[in-house]
């Protein structure tokens, strides 16, 4: 029996969906889950050369060797999983839980015309925020009052615990990052729910004494979408000499690019429980980096900010990204665990 989840460290876009989809190609969990708060978060996966960006779908979905599930904890916008699921073919392996809240024009038209949510805090304009709101108040509708989702359902926590009782690996897929917890992060910049470790357990129905492990997932350089601090943020022009542009897979916005925030990160491995550590973009921190597959190949210059960062937080460094394919990925578990 394995599980592991695997969370953002810092302001979402850490790269999650490329650690996932490495996950599941090296170990071919049973299971891929999916938490975190709904829509509003896209994740990137690369395999073979073609790209796909989702926003409801794990990142498991190119192997036909793991159901796909999302958890009772995530909000379900009918349209959107409907399309993805169509455009990825996974009809067969996606259930999503019957608890599920769902997401309505209603809500998304509000998230979008409130001015605090829109133009202050600039959310993704997706309606979760309102519908999370409407689920505390306990008159949402779930996936199980909507017909056209009755092929998807599932229960959830029930499939993810007896996977882990016939000794199946799982792997939890988080959503966002920690920056942006309701309770932990950037308050009022934040999302409508909480994005650690412990939130995305419950959101699956996984208990806390059956998370083998917590994988907190770091970029070289930090980025942000959208308003709140971010002490280390570098000019756009300074980003852009870098080569380090880059923007948001939901929304299209250009993210906000930093430094690295040593206080922050640690804050986030202590809060989160992490047990492991991965490093993204360490290609472009050092661009001789790309494509490397032998930390031994690395350069010296990555390889002293990868220790000092496994120093910094007391945490193994035990998957370095390299590129945004999924095989562009240095994998240390079986010497550092």
């Amino acid at each position: 029996m394995s599980s592991i989840i695997v969370v953002g460290g810092f302001f979402g876009d850490e790269g999650k969906g490329k650690i996932v989809s490495h996950l599941v190609r090296k170990d071919q969990p049973s299971i891929v889950a999916r938490g975190g708060v709904g829509p509003n978060a896209g994740h990137t996966v690369k395999v073979d050369g073609d790209e796909f960006g989702t926003r409801m779908s794990p990142s498991g979905f190119f192997s036909n060797d793991s159901d796909l599930l999302i958890g009772a904890g995530t909000l379900i916008d009918p349209d959107v999983l409907i399309k993805e699921i169509n455009e990825l073919g996974i009809e067969d392996q996606l259930k999503v839980d019957e608890r599920c809240a769902i997401i309505t024009e209603g809500h998304i038209e509000k998230d979008q015309k409130t001015d605090r949510l829109s133009e202050d805090i600039e959310t993704t304009g997706t309606g979760c925020g309102p519908a999370n709101a409407e689920r505390a108040m306990r008159s949402i509708d779930q996936a199980k009052d909507i017909s056209k989702l009755d092929d998807y359902l599932a229960n959830v926590p029930k499939k993810i615990n007896e996977a882990l009782d016939r000794g199946e690996d799982v792997v939890v897929e988080g959503a966002q990052g920690f920056g942006l917890s309701l309770f932990y992060g950037t308050y009022p910049y934040v999302t409508s729910k909480d994005t650690g470790a412990s939130q995305i357990a419950s959101d699956v129905g996984l208990g806390p004494t059956k998370v083998d492990d917590v994988l907190i997932v770091f970029k070289a350089y930090p980025t942000r979408v959208g308003a709140g601090p971010f002490p280390t943020e570098m000019d756009p022009e300074e980003a852009e000499e870098k080569g380090l542009e880059e923007y948001g897979t939901v929304t299209g916005r250009e993210r906000r690019i930093g430094e690295w925030m040593s206080d922050w990160a640690k804050y986030a491995v202590d809060v989160n429980g992490a047990t492991q550590v991965a490093i993204t973009c360490i290609d472009k921190y050092d661009k001789r980096c790309r494509g490397v597959t032998d930390y031994g190949n690395l350069t010296e210059k990555a390889k002293q900010f990868i220790e000092e960062k496994e120093q910094e937080l007391g945490v193994p460094v035990t998957i370095i990204s390299t590129g945004p394919e999924n095989d562009e990925t240095i994998d240390l578990r079986e010497e550092k665990l």
